[in-house]
């Protein structure tokens, strides 16, 4: 049986009240101007940017800290142009023939449809893939726990991280995505979750004029 091994908090920081409340209203200024983008531009961003980023949401809590997930930075021009093709015939299908009216006239005031020209322009393409169990050199299967959570907070965080550093994202779920198993050579227990798109926003993108609920429709204390 496994034992536990625990060390020292060695690198928890407190401040101040003043300064905490300052430094969550500052996380809150920053993180409020991050907006969902279409437009991008092909502007190279620096690798290093993006390895740190992956590295940030590495560090997200997960179930048993089995680390369910795994990244695949797609920066190859070919490879992108290849996952739009096979997004975009999953899209068409939706609006086309999948998606119910309501879920459609939902979508509307976002101005979607099937066509994906940012999977080709944007410099980065970040595919999400959870993995529902691990396989040992012996090919038994390790069951993971808390898969969708965890991984959905690890998005949250790079996310985060990505917006922090500069860049724009926009978060992409043609469904199904099994194409980017085939595509990205990933092995069949692993699941993709979600397809990322990283760059420099266009020099004239818009977004849709919406707003957030406030705090006291999204929040209760008691």
């Amino acid at each position: 049986m496994t034992t536990s091994h625990f060390i020292p908090l060695a690198h928890y920081r407190e401040y101040p009240v003043e300064e905490m409340e300052q430094r969550a209203a500052a996380f809150y200024d920053e993180i409020r101007r991050r907006r969902t983008v279409r437009e991008f531009s092909d502007r190279p961003v620096s690798r290093a940017v993006i390895e740190d980023c992956l590295r940030a949401a590495g560090t997200a809590p997960n179930g048993a800290n089995q680390q369910p997930w795994h990244f695949v930075a797609v920066s190859d021009p070919e490879m992108k142009h290849r996952i739009r093709l096979a997004a975009e015939a999953e899209e068409r299908e939706f609006y086309t023939r999948r998606a119910p009216d309501e879920w459609k006239e939902a979508l509307v005031p976002f101005g979607t449809n099937e066509h994906k020209p940012y999977l080709d322009i944007a410099p980065y393409l970040i595919a999400i893939f959870a993995q529902p169990y691990a396989l040992t050199a012996a090919g038994e299967r390790i069951k993971h726990y808390y898969v969708p959570e965890s991984v959905g907070i690890a998005t949250g965080f790079l996310i985060a991280a990505l917006h922090h550093a500069g860049l724009a994202t926009l978060t992409h779920t043609p469904s199904p995505m099994g194409f980017l198993n085939e595509l990205l050579h990933r092995p069949a227990h692993e699941r993709p979750f979600l397809l990322l798109v990283a760059g420099y926003p266009a020099a004239d993108a818009k977004v849709p004029d919406i707003t957030k609920k406030p705090l006291d429709e999204i929040a209760t204390f008691v």
